[in-house]
């Protein structure tokens, strides 16, 4: 629920749009690219996260990243901030499918563990006061792990405020 931070608003301003936002939460992002005119569409498979990104004034549909999405290869950036790039728990298949959603040329900005982390490919699930909700999957991966695992993208990565990232451009 936190306004973007330092960090966030880095990859923020670098950001022109179309964006997709994947896996969007309550929105924090896609509103504020929206607030500032960028055009951005967050997804999100939680109906309670979709329905909080609208509230911010930033449009947002409840969607599988996998499944069918709107303008499906002409997407010019998309999103994968916040760990996000352990969604679906095989971080291989999602950058499949992003490069597929981007246009030539399009950026992914991925953010990942720092150097030394590796790649862990799991279950997880969330922990509210005490009780484990349903068991999905789940991956991480780590700043010098993120390029062997980014097929048909040209990858760059860098830090800002002790928080790592992949700037990953599609190629043809």
């Amino acid at each position: 629920m936190a306004t973007p931070d330092a960090a966030d608003r880095h990859v923020l301003a670098a950001c022109r749009g179309p964006v997709l936002d994947i896996g969007c939460g309550p929105g924090r992002l896609a509103a504020a690219l929206t607030d500032r005119g960028v055009l951005c569409l967050g997804i999100d498979n939680s109906p309670l996260a979709v329905g909080m990104t609208v509230a911010r004034g930033a449009p947002a549909l409840h969607r599988d990243v996998f499944d069918p999405l709107p303008a499906d290869g002409s997407w010019r950036e998309a999103l994968l901030l916040d760990g996000n790039i352990g969604i679906g728990g095989d971080p291989v298949a999602l950058l499949d499918r992003v490069h597929r959603l981007l246009q030539p040329g399009g950026v992914a900005w991925v953010e990942v563990e720092p150097p030394g982390a590796g790649t862990w490919c799991g279950t997880g699930s969330v922990v509210d006061r005490g009780r484990s909700g349903r068991a999905f999957r789940w991956a991480t991966v780590g700043a010098e792990a993120i390029a062997a695992l980014a097929a048909g993208f040209r990858p760059r990565v860098f830090e800002v405020d002790r928080r790592w990232f992949a700037a990953l451009v599609r190629t043809p």
